[in-house]
């Protein structure tokens, strides 16, 4: 199991119970729980439980880095077969999680819940709506919450893919895009019980912006010289096919270069253009060299 945790110490010590009842005499487990620099003592609560309790891991960031850096510290540490994560304001129901196991064991490497009756404002449950119908279009990945907390994963898939910025939303596109099966199942979604939701305006405006990330440069973050040299020797190999039919009808039919400078000084901005992707591409590919370091020290994990 993977909580990412800010700021909802009301609710741990129930979900923590609930857990326990579901997994404790079924199920070898362990309970990260990642605390995402909270404030309001949730921090203290997980480390004392992991003092306490055996199947208690306590993760915490010195500062607030976000959910996709915590499930990200999360799937780094879990060493289970099985991988689920869940959200810690107990909307998440902990007695779905052997639906979650049967279902994953029919042949699935993915399981996303879908909160199918939400108990949110309005104001969540629009525009979450038209974020899943836009990115189950634009990916094709046949699933209707995308942003459900509550998944099962085969620990291969997290292993294998890497949540920062805003990707969490994307697991599943990030899962499918490396050809593992992608399932999904009905979960029984609670109205808050405690606390206020974190969520806020923008967060689908910059969800799209995300997904831009996952579908284009997620093919190319490791080898962006390859992108943008594809178009660098598209514009020079147009530039030399237009040099080339200027050279021969002066040679074959005569034609001054005179006449054709227009076309001359296109093909020219052509190949200049060309070489002007392949510098772009260059930059990237040092700046790629450096990124997934620079990832992995825009936060800090202590385990307790």
């Amino acid at each position: 199991m993977i909580i990412p945790i800010y700021n909802e110490l009301e609710s741990l010590p129930e979900l923590l119970d609930e857990l326990a009842s579901v997994l404790k005499n079924n199920y070898e487990y362990e309970i990260i729980c990642v605390d995402d620099g909270s404030t309001d003592g949730s921090a203290q609560f997980i480390r004392d439980q992991a003092l306490q309790n055996e199947h208690v891991v306590s993760l915490r960031f010195l500062k607030n880095s976000g959910k996709s850096n915590a499930l990200n510290a999360g799937f780094d540490k879990a060493s289970g077969d099985y991988v689920i994560t869940m959200d810690a304001d107990l909307q998440d129901d902990p007695s779905e999680i052997p639906n979650l196991i049967t279902e994953l064991e029919k042949g699935y490497d993915l399981i996303s819940g879908w909160k199918k009756k939400r108990h949110d404002p309005i104001s969540k449950r629009l525009p979450s709506k038209m974020f899943n119908f836009v990115t189950r279009l634009i990916t094709g990945v046949k699933i209707h919450d995308f942003n459900c907390g509550l998944k099962i994963y085969r620990k291969e898939v997290v292993k294998s893919i890497e949540v920062y910025g805003g990707r969490h939303r994307y697991t599943p596109v990030l899962a499918a895009q490396r050809n593992f099966k992608i399932g999904e199942v009905v979960v029984n979604h609670r109205p808050r019980k405690y606390g206020t939701t974190k969520y806020g305006g923008f967060r689908f405006f910059h969800g799209f912006f995300d997904l831009l990330s996952v579908l284009f440069l997620d093919q190319f973050d490791q080898r962006p010289l390859h992108f943008f040299g594809l178009f660098g020797l598209g514009s020079i190999l147009i530039s030399f096919a237009i040099e080339t039919y200027v050279l021969v009808l002066k040679i074959a039919v005569g034609h001054s270069f005179q006449k054709h400078f227009a076309l001359i000084l296109f093909g020219a901005m052509l190949f200049f253009l060309g070489l002007w992707f392949f510098s772009i591409g260059l930059i990237a590919e040092m700046i790629a060299r450096t990124q997934k370091v620079r990832e992995e020290q825009s936060y800090q994990v202590i385990e307790d």
